[in-house]
């Protein structure tokens, strides 16, 4: 039987005197830093199974067992009460269990790479461990996404090494400053638009994303009276992190490494733009008589309450509470009922993703009720806007 996880608050929080609420998932969070042990967990299958298979078990932790455990453990839609906000966010006891991913990370990352140029290790079985590898780089991203989102200097530079791995140390500033300023509007290369396949917004959203921070980069540097080519600048500090890692890997185990190096690293970030394709698809903020956007509500962000997921991704599927207050930790953010839901964590998406039909039959559909059946609501994309609008337009015209 699928079980759902007890309610201690209503939706909208039970209104319990601060003292008297204790936050039912706090020694759960620590179950993420199970995510980045994942490479030493498929090192002992093989060696205690015999099983080369395992080689892969990152690849079967995100799609075969995370999906299980969502299922099984179902959804939990409670938000903590507001008079517990300001306890739990000065709770330095969820910072850590954030940061602490970091030094696990890099030792499965370096002990992986010892790994990885052992001689008894054929090449499918060192591509199959470089995408175990790569698995714990993208979740990363989740950590390092929580990290960079916060006031503190020391938060934001560990997200930028947690960063380092995948080569996307650019992820922070073009997140804060572009990402979250245009998202869910057709200028946003991180938002997808109905009708886009995962394969399409995949270089869009790389090299848009590459583009936008390196322009904003640039116009921060100039009100500081500097070029671009400099040191401060947050994409070239991104790409040095990456360059020292990698050659220092390279140094110590040699340069054979350096594909698998590439391989664990594409992945990585792939899984950060898969995810980024489900979370805003399709969404559109209207535009005001002003000419400028609405603003960002919980309805611009497809949500999920799938605990098991939330739980090993510090509740990143809470998006739509993110949005909507990014200077939120991850342990305060909400579910809000306005808020579109996917059908399933986001493990069991990411696999929708991937097979476009099987996406846009379940997702469209979703989407246009949320918009009751309005296209013209729409982030529609440009080159599949006439074929939706004819499949779709009547229902608008309604």
């Amino acid at each position: 039987m699928v079980m759902t996880v007890a309610a201690d608050v209503e939706v909208r929080g039970s209104g319990a005197a601060d003292g008297e609420w204790k936050d039912p998932k706090r020694y759960l969070w620590l179950l993420g830093l199970l995510v980045p042990a994942i490479p030493f967990g498929a090192w002992g299958l093989v060696n205690l199974t015999g099983l080369d298979l395992f080689w892969w078990f990152g690849l079967i932790a995100i799609f075969v067992i995370f999906p299980f455990f969502d299922w099984f453990f179902g959804e939990d839609p409670t938000n903590p009460p507001e008079s517990a906000m300001k306890r739990l966010e000065n709770d330095r006891f969820y910072m850590w269990a954030n940061l602490l991913y970091i030094p696990i990370q890099y030792a499965s990352l370096i002990v992986g790479c010892a790994i990885l140029v052992r001689d008894s290790m054929s090449v499918i079985d060192r591509i199959g461990f470089a995408t175990t590898i790569g698995a714990v780089g993208g979740i990363a991203i989740a950590a390092a996404h929580e990290m960079g989102h916060r006031k503190e200097k020391v938060e934001v530079f560990l997200a930028k090494v947690t960063l380092a791995q995948t080569g996307y140390g650019h992820f922070v500033a073009e997140h804060n400053r572009g990402h979250h300023v245009r998202v869910a509007t057709p200028e946003d290369p991180a938002s997808a638009r109905m009708g886009e396949s995962f394969y399409r917004f995949l270089p869009r959203t790389v090299f848009g994303g590459l583009r936008s921070c390196w322009q904003l980069e640039k116009k921060r540097l100039a009100r500081q009276g500097k070029g671009p080519i400099s040191l401060r600048n947050d994409m070239i500090q991104g790409w040095l992190a990456t360059a020292a890692l990698f050659g220092a890997l390279c140094l110590a185990f040699g340069i054979e490494l350096l594909p698998y190096l590439i391989l664990q690293a594409v992945l990585g970030f792939m899984m950060l733009e898969v995810v980024n394709y489900l979370e805003h698809y399709g969404l559109l903020r209207q535009k005001l008589p002003s000419g400028r956007y609405e603003r960002t509500t919980p309805a611009h962000s497809w949500n999920s309450n799938r605990v098991a997921s939330n739980v090993l991704l510090y509740n990143l599927q809470r998006h739509s509470d993110h949005h909507a207050n990014p200077g939120r930790r991850y342990q305060m953010l909400r579910h809000f009922p306005e808020a579109p839901q996917l059908p399933a964590g986001y493990a069991t998406m990411i696999l929708r993703a991937l097979v476009p039909p099987w996406w846009f039959r379940v997702m469209d559909k979703r989407l246009l009720e949320h918009y009751d059946g309005d296209i013209t609501r729409c982030n529609v994309h440009p080159a599949k806007r006439e074929k939706l609008m004819a499949r779709y337009g009547a229902a608008a015209a309604r």
